[in-house]
């Protein structure tokens, strides 16, 4: 029983790391329409940039997480405002585009820090130890600030102005437009939100697991994988399609093993796709 509860509590955390992945994921589609290959690139990004806070500057870790994410927020919206906005009407314009930007951010990595992966660990060890289980205490900082930042996403989209645009952009931009929103100025932004959610989400989790040059493709597996379990566009369908996924991937890996339980995994978002095809809760916003 104590190993069951255990393995729901690292599933749960694992759900709130991947909800931050589709959440940024599925706003880019769902408000911008875009399809962004360079999310996991992102996600790579933030967990060397980290590493170089940390190791060259010698900034606290907390500290290099928030230099971390700014610059990737900063490089998500000069990337949209520069290359995505002129053609942002275009989907295999940007697909291509953000493809191609996920190539050359890993290739920089690749360059500047070389392809072995860094000595990076979190600062917090020990666990939470009972009769027959254990839960690190990383796990649940990471979880804790997974759920702040998922809260603060949810309050954004739905309490503030900028967040009521976006969703109205992604309603209907024409009619938005002609009443004085501007997607100009809102698509960066919304654009570099996203990027600070993958980006957070590689600095917190790349030290307790690894930091390498190519983690984005499967970052990038996972992200389209729940995003699509959860519906195309469903900011709500994303997340609650990330907890399903990680408390999945954690009970089939203690009670299966590595490799049956991502067989596991992947047969029952099979299942749930057949049964429901445009995933858990259908598209809550489209980009036109």
């Amino acid at each position: 029983m104590n190993g069951f509860i255990a393995a729901g509590i690292i599933g749960i955390s694992l759900g709130a790391q991947y909800a931050l992945l589709a959440l940024g994921f599925t706003l880019m589609f769902g408000i911008l329409g875009v399809i962004n290959f360079a999310h996991g690139a992102f996600y790579v990004v933030g967990g060397y940039f980290t590493y170089a806070a940390v190791s060259w500057l010698g900034l606290p870790f907390p500290a290099a997480v928030i230099v971390a994410v700014l610059l990737a927020g900063a490089l998500g919206y000069v990337f949209e405002l520069v290359v995505l906005e002129p053609v942002i009407q275009d989907y295999l314009a940007t697909l291509m585009l953000t493809l191609g930007f996920h190539l050359i951010l890993t290739t920089a990595i690749l360059v500047i820090f070389g392809p072995e992966s860094p000595h990076f660990e979190f600062p917090v060890s020990g666990a939470i130890r009972g009769e027959g289980f254990y839960i690190p205490y990383a796990n649940l900082i990471v979880l804790a600030i997974s759920a702040l930042a998922i809260g603060a996403i949810y309050l954004i989209m739905h309490r503030t102005d900028f967040g009521r645009a976006l969703r109205a952009l992604a309603d209907d931009r024409a009619v938005a437009a002609a009443q004085g929103i501007h997607p100009r100025r809102l698509f960066p932004l919304a654009f570099a939100v996203a990027t600070v959610l993958a980006a957070l989400t590689g600095a917190l989790v790349t030290p307790m697991l690894a930091l390498a040059p190519n983690l984005g493709e499967s970052v990038l597996t996972t992200s389209f994988m729940i995003v699509i379990l959860g519906g195309l566009g469903s900011i709500g369908g994303a997340t609650i399609a990330a907890f399903v996924v990680g408390i999945v991937e954690a009970y089939s890996s203690v009670y299966l093993g590595g490799s049956q339980g991502a067989l596991a995994l992947f047969i029952i978002v099979l299942v749930i796709l057949v049964v429901r095809p445009r995933g858990l809760f259908g598209s809550e916003f489209v980009g036109h």
